[in-house]
């Protein structure tokens, strides 16, 4: 498998049991460095990476760019004797660079004719596989042209840099005069940085700056940059524009790339001595870019700002702008999107903008599943071929409901096209389960694709046997399929059951309530309804003593059972924004049934909570908004559940 050394990635594994008795394992990664010949050295790395898992996360820039084996190396505790290793091969490759011309990869700035203007890719450039960009290790050579009059000048189609002598006869230079050019740290990395001095540009034209970057040591790797430059006959100040949130600004030449379900949340920094300011103003354009009549993108006022203020925008007269994601999906014909920020001083107006264009979904592929019935310990195969997306595809989810889509639940994640899961039993009178996939790009656009339903069915008798042994602690538990599969460690597999089992369970502690009620027990007495459910109808009968009895009996059955499962979920590594949706979903199930959590399972699964909450927090500029937003929403219920404990 190939990652980017910026990309956090993880891999499963699966554990499978045959054998009586203790399932207790204990595991461990090891991680070699591979030449062309063997993969012989191994590797030693910090304590944020935890290789006692039967999971391996490795977060981003942990290892250098190479190929590497990873094996897993699982003992059994009782039988030591009983072991077994597995391996993976894991490429590590170079993400690329971003050029900026200027700070934070501001789209457009204006400058006064008789200002200096510095672009400084040495500076400001980004190098998502390190902490810092180094200057050092690139060339650099700048070209200009005049915007929306001319292609960058060109002889028989090789580009003249912004300093070549030669002429264009088609396509003018930007410069009358090269005297004007000053290149910078000559020294350690040569032209790192260009000042086009004062006087050198036209008043009242506006310029685009391309710089194009190509590394020392291996010329296939490259990079290019943008700006544009208006020129005016005052003296603004610079301002740029930028993400509050990084990973919702993934550049893309001269755009920054964006999802159409995403949120745009922008900041400014005014650059230089920024006194007197009298206001702020943020205008949004839509733009149209016809390559075949025209080489620059013709921008349209958005008209609608005003009526759409604090509905669809935020702040327009602030330094911190927001535009929410129903501009974008009520408008998805538009592709290309400007958001301009004017700066008016007493003596002067400094006008800057950051461009975007939709990043489109995977497409062309289709996901089917096999076979379309079976119960809820049936291996059902999810294929998914041929989608393709110039971004690359980075993974492929799988939700599930019975009626009401908007209960819609994650079942499994994975980076491959074809993967297994079991799924929940269906509609309890059609048995129907629906299912869509997520195909998600590695700039995080989906296409959601509907699958075909499938008819699953309970499994009562290993279920009923499972109950039985959990409530008689009986030694041949690890015999039952659902305890082996618990006990795998995998969290797809672990997740599917949490949630198929607490489905199962909350359906049979609802009707041992609906039992209860109907036979006198008050339903304020057992019961604390979860957020958001419907109120309980009490019915004014007579108390049934054996019915209160009967009714704690199968109550402490099942918080017996809730107790039990906890720990499979509790045990599980944390990875990825899929594993806190899918760990956050599983728990909000298991705790549904808020009468049924001892206080060894409350304390458990709060913890638990905690502990994504905080993953969630710490990746939060590295996930997309809509995994943060579902990862939020399951979290509040599972909290929302352990508030509502009676």
């Amino acid at each position: 498998m190939s990652y980017r050394r910026s990309q956090d990635f993880s891999i499963s594994s699966m554990i499978q049991f045959n054998c009586d008795g203790s399932l207790s394992t204990t595991t461990k990664w090891t991680i070699k460095n591979c030449t062309s010949n063997s993969c012989s050295f191994e590797i030693l790395l910090n304590e944020k990476v935890m290789t006692t898992f039967s999971e391996l996360y490795i977060p981003s820039r942990t290892l250098d760019y190479g190929v590497y084996q990873l094996t897993l190396n699982v003992i059994m505790i009782d039988s030591p004797n009983l072991k077994s290793s597995s391996s993976v091969y894991v490429r590590i490759t170079a993400t690329g660079i971003t050029a900026n011309l200027v700070q934070l990869g501001t789209s457009m700035i204006t400058r006064g004719d008789q200002q200096d203007l510095l672009l400084d890719p040495g500076t400001f450039s980004i190098d998502p596989d390190e902490d810092t960009f180094d200057a050092t290790k690139w060339k650099y050579t700048y070209y200009c042209r005049i915007y929306d009059l001319y292609n960058f000048p060109n002889l028989q189609g090789i580009l003249l840099s912004i300093d070549d002598s030669r002429i264009d006869p088609y396509n003018p230079s930007c410069l009358s005069n090269r005297s004007g050019l000053i290149f910078g740290n000559l020294t350690l990395s040569p032209k790192s940085s260009l000042t086009v001095l004062g006087g050198s540009l036209q008043l009242n034209q506006m310029y685009q700056f391309m710089v194009y970057m190509e590394n020392r040591k291996n010329s296939s790797i490259q990079a290019t940059g943008y700006v544009l430059v208006t020129i005016e006959v005052t003296h603004p100040q610079l301002i740029a524009v930028g993400c509050v949130i990084s990973t919702m600004c993934v550049p893309n030449l001269e755009f920054q790339l964006l999802n159409p379900t995403t949120q745009v949340a922008l900041f400014t920094i005014c650059i230089g001595t920024c006194t007197n300011l009298q206001s702020i103003k943020w205008n949004i354009y839509q733009g149209s870019d016809n390559s075949t009549s025209s080489n620059y993108t013709q921008w349209v006022l958005f008209n609608n700002t005003i009526l759409y203020e604090n509905i669809w925008f935020f702040g327009t007269n602030t330094s911190n702008f927001t535009a929410i994601d129903q501009l974008f999906l009520n408008n998805l014909q538009i592709s290309l999107w400007r958001f301009e920020v004017v700066y008016t001083f007493l003596s002067a107006i400094s006008t800057s903008a950051l461009n975007f264009i939709i990043n489109q979904p995977p497409v062309n592929g289709s996901c089917s599943i096999n076979p379309l019935n079976g119960t809820i310990t049936t291996l059902f195969t999810i294929e998914c071929p041929n989608w393709y997306d110039v971004d690359g595809i980075q993974d492929y989810s799988l939700y599930a409901w019975t009626t009401d889509i908007s209960q819609r639940t994650m079942i499994a994640f994975s980076p491959e096209y074809n993967f297994q899961v079991r799924l929940p039993a269906g509609d309890n009178e059609t048995l129907l389960l629906n299912l869509v996939v997520y195909v998600r790009d590695l700039a995080d656009s989906v296409t959601q694709v509907n699958i075909s339903s499938v008819s699953v069915m309970k499994d009562f008798e290993i279920i009923n046997d499972l109950i039985d042994k959990i409530i008689n602690s009986s030694s041949t538990i690890t015999n039952n399929p659902l305890v082996r599969l618990l006990s795998s460690e995998n969290q797809n597999v672990v997740g599917q059951m949490i949630i198929s089992l607490s489905q199962e369970f909350n359906q049979m502690s609802n009707k041992n309530l609906d039992k209860a009620i109907s036979n006198g027990i008050p339903a304020v007495n057992i019961s604390v309804s979860s957020l958001g459910s419907q109120r309980l109808q009490q019915i004014s009968i007579p108390l049934n003593e054996s019915a209160l009895i009967d009714y704690n009996t199968e109550l402490n059955s099942l918080a017996n059972v809730r107790d039990y499962l906890a720990p499979f979920l509790i045990n599980l590594l944390i990875t990825t924004s899929n594993s806190i949706i899918l760990q956050s979903s599983s728990l909000a199930r298991l705790t549904q049934a808020t009468n049924q959590l001892t206080r060894n399972t409350l304390m458990l699964v709060c913890n638990r909570c905690y502990e994504l909450s905080a993953a969630l927090y710490s990746m939060f500029e590295r996930i997309s908004y809509e995994d943060a937003q579902s990862a939020s929403n399951q979290l509040f219920q599972c909290a929302s559940n352990i508030l509502n404990v009676k």
